[in-house]
C-alpha cells in the first residue's frame, strides 16, 4: 500500500510538472476542476466538451452569464477554460463559488500579457487601452494542451440550445477551424464608413500595401466573425496557427497592415489572413450577431427565440445602459456576491438584477 500511495503521488508530481514545462505561454492552472457530485455526472455524458472563455474584470458578469447559459441548456460533460488575469483570479473565484454557478466545471488560466510584446501596436493617442484577452483566442492549444478539439466564444454571447450541437460541427480535412461567415443569412449588413464593409476582407486589412496585395487575397472575400468559432486542435497544431498569427501580428507593426477604418475587432484581421479559403462554417443560428452594434432591436422576437447563439458584439453591451434585447441576456446573469460588478439600467445607476 505504501509503495502503490507512493507511486501515485509522483505520478500526479510528473504530470503537473509536464504539463506546465508544455506550455509556452506560462499560462498557470490556478483552479483544478472541482469534484462534481455524483448525482451530476450521472446526468451528464461522459464525453468531455472545452469551452474557452476569457474574462476581464470589467466585462466578468458577461462570462458569467455565457457560462451559466450553455450550462443550464446541456447535459454534456463541459469544462470551461477561464482565461483571466492575475488581479481578476479572486473575484471570478468568488463569484463561481458563492452563486448558484458552483457545480461547474472549470479551470482558471493566468495570461500572461508579455506574450504580446512586439506583436500588438501601442497608440497612446487612442482613449482606449489593449485589451491582452482578446488576443487569448490565438492560443488554444496552450490553453487546452490535452483536449483534441475545443469551443471558443466571447464575453458577449448567451447560448439557448445544448452547446454539444455547436461542438459536433463537422470540420473538412485539413481545416484547423469552423467559423460563421459574415455573408450569411441571418446578418444584416452593416456598412463601415470609408474603406469597405464590415463583411468583406477590405473592412479589415489595407489594400494600398503590398504585403497584403502579394497574398493574393480577393478584396470582396466575405470575413467571418471569430467571437465563436470551434476548433480542431490537432489540426491547429499541425499548421502551427498560432505561429501564423504571430507573424501577421508582429509583421502589423512594422508595417500597419491592418484597415485604418478597421470595422471589428483587432484580433480579426491576422484570422482573416491565416484562414482564408481554410475554414469550414458553423451554422449561423449559432452566432446571431450585431445585436450590439446598435441600441435599436435589429431582429424580430421570434428570431431572437429561435436563435441557438445570440452574440452582443459592438458598443452596446447587454450589461449597458442602451443594449438591445437585454431582457434576453439577463435571464442568464447571476448577481456578483461582491457587488463589484452591477447592470447598468436606464432607470438607475446601479441595478443589480433581481
Amino acid at each position: 500500500k505504501y509503495l502503490i500511495c507512493n507511486n501515485l503521488i509522483i505520478w500526479k508530481v510528473l504530470a503537473l510538472l509536464d504539463e506546465c514545462n508544455s506550455n509556452p505561454l506560462g499560462l498557470q492552472p490556478i483552479d483544478f476542476i472541482p469534484a462534481v457530485p455524483q448525482r451530476l455526472t450521472d446526468e451528464r455524458n461522459d464525453k468531455e466538451i472545452s469551452v474557452v472563455i476569457a474574462a476581464s474584470d470589467e466585462r466578468l458578469g458577461g462570462a458569467i452569464a455565457a457560462m451559466n447559459s450553455i450550462y443550464h441548456n446541456t447535459k454534456s460533460n463541459v469544462v470551461f477554460y477561464i482565461v483571466t488575469l492575475n488581479d481578476t483570479v479572486d473575484h471570478l473565484r468568488l463569484w463561481l463559488s458563492n452563486t448558484a454557478l458552483k457545480n461547474l466545471r472549470y479551470r482558471i488560466l493566468d495570461f500572461d500579457p508579455r506574450v504580446l510584446e512586439g506583436k500588438v501596436q501601442v497608440d497612446p493617442q487612442k482613449a482606449d487601452p489593449l485589451k491582452p484577452l482578446t488576443f487569448a483566442r490565438f492560443y488554444l492549444p496552450s490553453l487546452v494542451p490535452h483536449a483534441e478539439k475545443a469551443i471558443y466564444v466571447d464575453d458577449d454571447v448567451v447560448v439557448q440550445d445544448d452547446i454539444l450541437e455547436l461542438y459536433n460541427t463537422p470540420l473538412k480535412p485539413g481545416h484547423a477551424a469552423a467559423f460563421s461567415d459574415d455573408c450569411d443569412s441571418t446578418t444584416n449588413k452593416v456598412a463601415v464608413r470609408g474603406a469597405g464593409n464590415q463583411y468583406n476582407y477590405i473592412g479589415f486589412l489595407d489594400y494600398k500595401k503590398e504585403t497584403i496585395r502579394k497574398l493574393a487575397m480577393k478584396a470582396n472575400t466575405c470575413s467571418f466573425n471569430p467571437g465563436v468559432f470551434v476548433a480542431n486542435l490537432t489540426e491547429w497544431k499541425l499548421q502551427n496557427i498560432t505561429k501564423q498569427l504571430e507573424k501577421w501580428m508582429t509583421l502589423n507593426v512594422a508595417e500597419e497592415l491592418y484597415s485604418r477604418t478597421l470595422a471589428g475587432s483587432i484580433t480579426t484581421p491576422p484570422l482573416l489572413i491565416v484562414f482564408y479559403k481554410q475554414h469550414s462554417s458553423i451554422d449561423p443560428m449559432w452566432n446571431v450577431r450585431h445585436l450590439g452594434s446598435s441600441a435599436g432591436k435589429r431582429y424580430s422576437p421570434q428570431f431572437v427565440k429561435a436563435a441557438k447563439l445570440l452574440h452582443w458584439n459592438g458598443h452596446f453591451k447587454p450589461w449597458g445602459r442602451t443594449a438591445s434585447y437585454a431582457e434576453v441576456w439577463e435571464k442568464w446573469y447571476v448577481p456578483d456576491p461582491t457587488g463589484k460588478f452591477s447592470l447598468i439600467r436606464r432607470h438607475s445607476e446601479a441595478y443589480e438584477a433581481k
